[in-house]
């Protein structure tokens, strides 16, 4: 897949906005993105009710009273599958940009996208389970085969950050580094009812274990035990649950 600038410079305007955004090569499809896209800053009760009525025909998937609110961005919905009774809440972005997977992100049922968050994927995956909470300003980003897996019942404070892959190769220090390849770093799991604190960042090739906690304010580059306390920079685990 090619970096962001490259995706979207050059070639015919309409085109890349078709295959960057929509996903989609067909006219129809594009009117109608565009005619959603159009409802998506419309206030209060009116325009909760017309992206209710309208927009789930975007997605793969879109359950059952999925509410969506104000000035939610969307990139190639035709990716993204929405569980039942999902809130994607004021201002939220979900990229689900791929060159090959039918689905890029899944969101399970019941699922809570506070304001503000971020869900990116450039060939990447990104699956949230049933009862996730993300709380706002979070950004959880998928690149390059390198999935984010989070279980059912976890709870993701304010403004965190979780990113499968997505690191530059710099083992030439005298190339430019955007020119540089992105690296396979590994995927990140939060097995079920794990919480993270404010401000967690999680990198690549991390696994938390099922019920764990991670303090405010901790960066995670190692994989935390089932049932544990960690808290840090870096994270290290303080006590056990148990």
């Amino acid at each position: 897949m090619k970096k962001t600038h490259a995706s979207v410079t050059g070639g015919s305007p309409l085109r890349t906005y078709q295959e960057v955004i929509v996903g989609r090569p067909g006219w129809l499809d594009l009117l109608y993105f565009e005619w959603c896209a159009w409802l998506a800053p419309v206030p209060g009760a009116v325009g909760l009710l017309l992206r209710k009525l309208f927009w789930p025909r975007l997605f793969a998937a879109c359950g059952r009273g999925v509410v969506f609110g104000a000035n939610v961005v969307l990139r190639q919905p035709g990716r993204i599958r929405l569980g039942e009774r999902v809130v994607v809440s004021d201002g939220c972005i979900l990229d689900g940009r791929s060159d090959e997977r039918a689905e890029s992100i899944v969101v399970g049922d019941d699922a809570m996208l506070s304001n503000d968050v971020m869900l990116s994927c450039k060939n990447g995956s990104i699956r949230l389970g049933e009862h996730v909470g993300v709380n706002a300003r979070t950004i959880i980003q998928s690149t390059n085969d390198c999935p984010v897996d989070i279980g059912r019942d976890c709870i993701i404070g304010q403004s965190c950050l979780i990113i499968g892959g997505g690191s530059y190769d710099l083992d030439d220090p005298d190339a430019l580094t955007r020119e540089r390849p992105i690296r396979r770093d590994g995927g990140v799991t939060l097995e079920e009812n794990v919480w993270l604190g404010g401000k967690v960042s999680v990198l690549g090739g991390v696994r938390v274990g099922r019920g764990s906690v991670v303090a405010a304010g901790a960066v995670v580059i190692r994989s935390v035990p089932a049932n544990s306390v960690a808290m840090g920079v870096p994270a290290a685990v303080v006590r056990s649950r148990r």
